[in-house]
């Protein structure tokens, strides 16, 4: 597969990942916790592909084969990175929105 192709790997299933995320916090918002968990674990399923197709590439230069920078596959590791930070946030809205709701104030 050519360097463009695994970008585009990269990331279209990253921002898939990263959709699943933000739609976990909405249906947190909402109450409903065991939808958000199941976007949450919708998400890492398209985030491990875009993760899977990362770590090719630092293996492929870790054999000393050189992986050319280029303005997408900068794009791919900014959107990679993107994705695993709404991660964090979605969880942890989750958690805040159980909280609030065991409160009585959701």
């Amino acid at each position: 597969m050519d360097m463009e192709s695994i970008c585009f790997q990269i990331i279209t299933s990253v921002g898939s990942a990263k959709s699943c995320f933000i739609e976990a916090i909405g249906y947190a918002k909402k109450g409903e916790f065991d939808e958000a968990r199941k976007q949450i674990t919708e998400g890492d399923q398209f985030f491990l592909e875009g993760h899977h197709a990362h770590a090719d590439l630092i293996a492929q230069e870790a054999g000393g084969e050189p992986v050319q920078m280029s303005l997408i596959l900068t794009h791919a590791e900014d959107q990679l990175m993107s994705a695993e930070t709404a991660r964090i946030y979605a969880l942890e809205f989750i958690e805040l929105y159980e909280k609030l709701s065991a409160k009585g104030l959701l």
